[in-house]
């Protein structure tokens, strides 16, 4: 085994370290927790119940029918390779550490019965469960954890590579305890490495686990085991009888359903259809206009189907069109303004949502976390001061997306966008946007098949580009092929999504630090690399305090946003979820309403 950061001994060292406990030359935590907050204390005490929005007695069976447009070629979420449902990986795994979604980001104890923490979080270290069960009935141990952390953190998915590279050593302190120990302390590392799913060793032996696809599923130690699947057509999901942590507080009340079934669909129409007819039980509904006439079916109406609107208090995140900064024609900020100008979000609106739909004015925003309006003031300002040379305009004195026009000729806002495409050094020259080159200005559209709403989103924005002498190429892939083409950042724009939550972290260099701009795989479609971005992540990783931290997420929020380097669209303050009517959800909701595992995690089936 080889352990991260240490002499390439360590299986040796490992033994040493568990010799020394028993010793007692190893000493723990002086006051190990049941639970973590990322500052502060967490809200549950240790002795609570269930979650807040789970219901205890909720019954159990019965099954849930999701469904999603593309397809997938792997089970394995954990590594590179491979499309995988998305779900995947939150329902079918477990860290040492559960979330609870009614708080910005506090962790209970799970698989780890207990967490400890050094000084300003320099290590954390976990007390495993002894009744804690991989699906198979084997015991997890502390080599399974300490395998599991080393074979992620380095040929595991990017996600995890990152807080892997700030673990200066892992060291099992005990037959059940394992410590990790940071190069820098950063207060949400402690939290990050809570998270991590734990799988079995020893089903690896002798097996490439960066490799696998569909012959070969991680054992892990959820309370669902996919039991059944067909490639790019579903996957089945069933509640495991003898899961090992159903009496958990922190598992009553949830995981009720017996089965679950991820159906995949070519498209959102086909998708519909099979809704309407029974052969899925739930679905979710991005538009409000689809939401107010197109659920008028007879199931709808004869109450076999329910519309439910869950209400949420989470950032908006980023959704729209990302512009590569790797395209030559994308590096230059003013015409990503100009492109943004172009965008006539009021005429769109109105006429894809009825003017209903709110739109996403920065990438924290609907929180308070948001950059807010107006100029930068007291810590954000000192935060981007040293950077006020290098960041756009805006970000600093204020910046506001243009509002549009109900015209779809938009013509004060296409005067804008002319008059900083000449900025940047293009002129209209014959009806075609030009450089003094002669070159014409375009570049390519990559849209994934199965979306209708983005397709007539792009639709009536290149008609307005083609009235400034811009002409770009549409292209419509598959699924496989639109994550090829992202994934190695082959497109001048693309539609782009990426959420965030109330307690932004280590993520962050993934979505958009100058690190991940060239590395395929990551999030940060974009290319971002700015210094000003960089060292905000850093400041709010290492803020030691709500108040600082709050300042490095609104200071990141500025530079990310005048960095003009997505075209937002809209974002929806509720989830809508039409779902048959013995499906149930508690009424109390978490903070973050509709979020990851919300559906299916506490809901349940009634008659």
């Amino acid at each position: 085994m080889k352990t991260r950061s240490l002499p390439p001994r360590p299986r040796q060292l490992c033994t040493a370290l568990a010799m020394a406990f028993f010793l007692g030359g190893v000493t723990a935590g002086a006051d190990p927790q049941h639970g973590i907050a990322m500052y502060g204390d967490p809200a549950l005490p240790p002795d609570f119940v269930s979650l807040p929005y789970a219901n205890p007695d909720a019954p159990t069976g019965g099954r849930i029918i999701t469904a999603e447009v593309g397809s997938f070629d792997s089970l394995n979420p954990h590594i590179r390779k491979g499309r995988v449902p998305w779900q995947l990986r939150f329902l079918a795994y477990e860290g040492l550490m559960g979330r609870n979604w009614d708080e910005p980001f506090s962790l209970y104890g799970l698989l780890a019965e207990s967490i400890d923490t050094g000084p300003n979080r320099q290590w954390v270290e976990f007390t495993l469960r002894e009744q804690a069960r991989f699906s198979d009935g084997t015991p997890v141990t502390v080599d399974d954890v300490l395998w599991s952390y080393e074979t992620l953190g380095t040929v595991g998915h990017p996600r995890y590579l990152a807080a892997w590279e700030k673990v200066q050593t892992a060291e099992i302190t005990g037959p059940r305890s394992i410590r990790f120990t940071f190069h820098t302390p950063e207060p949400e590392l402690a939290l990050i490495i809570g998270l991590r799913p734990i799988l079995k060793k020893a089903q690896w032996q002798g097996l490439d686990f960066a490799d696998s696809a569909l012959d070969t599923i991680p054992v892990a130690t959820a309370p669902y085991v996919v039991t059944d699947f067909e490639a790019g057509r579903y996957v089945t999901l069933s509640r495991n009888p003898d899961y090992w942590g159903r009496d958990l507080p922190l598992r009553r009340g949830t995981n009720n359903l017996d089965e679950i079934r991820m159906e995949f669909f070519s498209d959102a129409d086909v998708m519909f259809e099979a809704f309407k007819a029974g052969e899925i039980n739930t679905i979710r509904e991005t538009n409000q206009v689809k939401w107010d006439t197109r659920y008028d079916f007879a199931s709808v109406l004869s109450g076999d189907v329910v519309k439910s609107e869950i209400p949420h208090q989470r950032p908006t995140g980023i959704r729209g069109f990302a512009m590569n900064t790797r395209h030559p024609v994308f590096a230059d900020w003013p015409v990503r303004e100009a492109m943004i100008h172009a965008f006539n979000y009021d005429f769109i609106n109105r006429t894809l949502n009825g003017g209903a739909a709110p739109r996403i004015t920065s990438y924290f925003s609907n929180s308070s976390l948001s950059m807010g309006d107006g100029p930068a003031e007291g810590r954000v300002r000192d935060l981007l001061a040293p950077f006020a040379d290098d960041l756009p305009p805006g970000a600093l004195d204020g910046y506001a997306l243009p509002a549009g026009s109900a015209s779809e000729r938009n013509r004060r806002d296409l005067r804008h966008a002319l008059d900083h495409l000449e900025a940047a050094g293009w002129t209209l020259q014959n009806g075609v946007m030009r450089d003094d080159t002669g070159t014409a200005l375009t570049f390519e559209i990559v849209l994934q098949s199965g979306s209708a709403e983005v397709q007539s989103i792009i639709d009536i924005y290149v008609e307005a580009l083609k009235r400034i002498g811009i002409t770009p190429t549409v292209t419509v892939v598959d699924s496989a092929q639109f994550r090829e083409r992202t994934r190695n950042f082959d497109f001048g724009m693309a539609y782009y999504t990426r959420g965030v939550s109330l307690s932004p972290g280590n993520e962050q260099l993934l979505y958009w630090g100058s690190a991940a701009a060239d590395q395929p795989g990551s999030r940060n479609w974009m290319g971002v690399r700015s210094p000003a971005v960089d060292a905000m992540i850093d400041s709010l990783l290492k803020a030691q305090g709500r108040e600082a931290f709050v300042a490095a997420i609104r200071a990141l929020d500025r530079a990310l946003t005048t960095g003009r380097y997505v075209i937002p669209v809209w974002y929806d303050p509720v989830s809508r979820i039409a779902h048959a009517r013995q499906l149930r959800y508690p009424a109390a909701l978490p903070v973050y309403g509709d979020w990851l595992g919300f559906q299916p995690d506490v809901w349940w089936w009634e008659d």
